[in-house]
């Protein structure tokens, strides 16, 4: 007894569904749901940021760190006057003035740095 393999016909080709792919340049100020940017962002608003203003730097070698003493003047990169670095999560977004605030110090923005991302 011989037996043959069976045939199975195929009718139509499988079809096999093609993902769908955004196009974010089309709206640029549109969040996901046609919410503006703004809306869009309510599910990020509580989340921590580390924020630094920052006066200027210094480098010494390490022997002359070791000898800093209280009352030690450490000479900054910049001058009176100067505008300060703005850093959020160590990425650079603006310069500023400080202000006395209170008897506390702040920071009054006065430029707005546009990175490249």
């Amino acid at each position: 007894m011989d037996s043959e393999p069976s045939l199975v016909a195929i009718d139509q080709p499988a079809q096999t569904e093609q993902p769908f792919i955004a196009d974010f340049d089309d709206e640029p100020n549109r969040a996901p749901g046609g919410n503006s940017t703004a809306e869009g962002l309510e599910a990020v608003y509580d989340v921590p940021v580390k924020v630094q203003a920052v006066l200027g730097r210094s480098r010494m070698p390490v022997g002359k760190l070791l000898q800093l003493v209280v009352g030690t003047v450490v000479e900054l990169d910049r001058r009176v006057g100067e505008p300060v670095d703005i850093f959020v999560n160590n990425r650079l977004i603006a310069r500023g003035e400080v202000v006395l605030i209170d008897g506390s110090l702040g920071v009054t923005l006065t430029e707005i740095v546009r990175g490249e991302r």
